[in-house]
């Protein structure tokens, strides 16, 4: 069996036609088109790099970013400040607050103090529990464009059996939450998993969110099973992908995989957030 590619850049491309018609839509209607702030804390050239990507993004769909670059010394006091100003700011529709910042920051601070209702990368509390109970909030951008990849292919999800390796608050556990709002039966698994070798092999979908290269092992695969690997391009991902593409019925390449339908999700929910802005 060799698995069949999950293709995220052309599922992203397909997103990001459907979103530049719906700003075209809004502009038409208010006048403006919908604005992104990105926050960037420091001078990490891996932040950077994310945050220009985004931009180009935002401006191929018609969509407006505005970019605040803070210094990396600055203090979480300064951080929150700034954020709570954009989450004022009613020219501003959705707000990103880029990730990791420097260490001495409280990042659960900063991210709580975003309006939810311009959370569009779903990383405040109140966005997780929204999402959680099915009350409209905005997903996590990441396991958002797992779920929408994994729809693209019109991949089963009820009654199947999902593990999750990760447990993150951006990720793995927002992503466990709407695979078992989707009737799937969900196993979380960590860094102190006992067994992890068995727990993957009893899996329909294993979606790897850990940060650990190659942590999970083809042979780990059960034959026919959906395998996504939101890890990162820069460590080859999480998962061994030659041998457990020969496994795997469907399986997410690094890059090309997650990534790009990370920033079709963040930009999808922005135009989402101007909508619902302007009909309160």
């Amino acid at each position: 069996m060799t698995a069949r590619i999950l293709d995220g850049r052309a599922t992203s491309a397909a997103m990001l036609d459907r979103v530049r018609e719906e700003v075209a839509e809004f502009s038409r209607e208010h006048g403006r088109v919908p604005v992104l702030a990105t926050v960037l804390v420091g001078d990490d050239p891996a932040s950077h790099t994310y945050v220009r990507m985004k931009a180009n993004r935002c401006a191929k769909v018609g969509m407006e970013s505005r970019r605040v670059e803070l210094d990396a010394g600055i203090s979480t006091e300064t951080l929150v400040k700034t954020i709570r100003e954009l989450s004022a700011d009613p020219a501003v529709d959705g707000i990103l607050l880029q990730h990791p910042v420097p260490g001495h920051i409280d990042e659960r601070a900063a991210f709580e103090a975003i309006d939810p209702a311009k959370d569009v990368d779903g990383v405040t509390r109140t966005s997780f529990a929204r999402m959680a109970f099915d009350e409209g909030g905005f997903a996590s951008a990441t396991p958002g464009g797992i779920m929408a990849l994994l729809d693209a292919y019109e991949i089963p999800l009820s009654g199947k059996h999902a593990v999750v390796v990760g447990r993150s608050p951006i990720l793995g556990k927002p992503v466990g939450m709407l695979l078992l709002a989707r009737d799937a039966t969900v196993t979380y698994c960590h860094s102190r998993t006992r067994d992890l070798a068995e727990h993957v092999a009893r899996a329909d979908i294993v979606v790897a969110a850990v940060g650990r290269p190659e942590l999970i092992r083809g042979e780990w695969i059960k034959p026919g099973a959906v395998v996504v690997d939101a890890g990162y391009a820069d460590n080859r991902g999480d998962v061994e992908y030659e041998a457990a593409a020969e496994r795997a019925s469907f399986i997410t390449p690094v890059p090309g995989g997650v990534g790009p339908m990370t920033i079709a999700t963040l930009l999808a929910q922005t135009v989402r957030a101007a909508r619902e802005g302007t009909e309160k």
